[in-house]
């Protein structure tokens, strides 16, 4: 697996790439083929506070790439949004890709006519 974390006018600190790697464990948990991840944490030149901080994701797992993104006016308040977001996008890709195995029309129960 692949991982880049960079800055947009932001400088990426050791404590800030600790917390993302500690959020993308609970991702990487649930879903083992995740070829690449990029992550990218930016500050937005805007004139109002809010939803300054931004964080995207962009992940590559077999068959599909998932794009998440997330904004707040605290990084770390943003980056706990984006990984929710995130976890639940790969766990709708996981069950759709393992739900391919249905029940036979054979083998569903029948009622009994006599």
């Amino acid at each position: 697996m692949n991982l880049t974390i960079s800055g947009h006018h932001l400088e990426v600190t050791p404590s800030l790439r600790e917390y993302v790697l500690t959020k993308l464990d609970r991702v990487t948990r649930h879903f083992d083929q995740v070829v690449d991840i990029n992550v990218l944490l930016s500050v937005e030149k805007q004139k109002e506070k809010e939803k300054r901080q931004k964080a995207e994701v962009n992940v590559h797992v077999k068959g599909k790439d998932i794009f998440v993104e997330s904004a707040h006016e605290d990084l770390y308040a943003a980056i706990d949004e984006l990984m929710d977001k995130l976890d639940r996008q790969v766990c709708r890709h996981k069950d759709k890709v393992q739900d391919h195995h249905h029940a036979s029309a054979k083998r569903l129960d029948a009622p009994d006519l006599q």
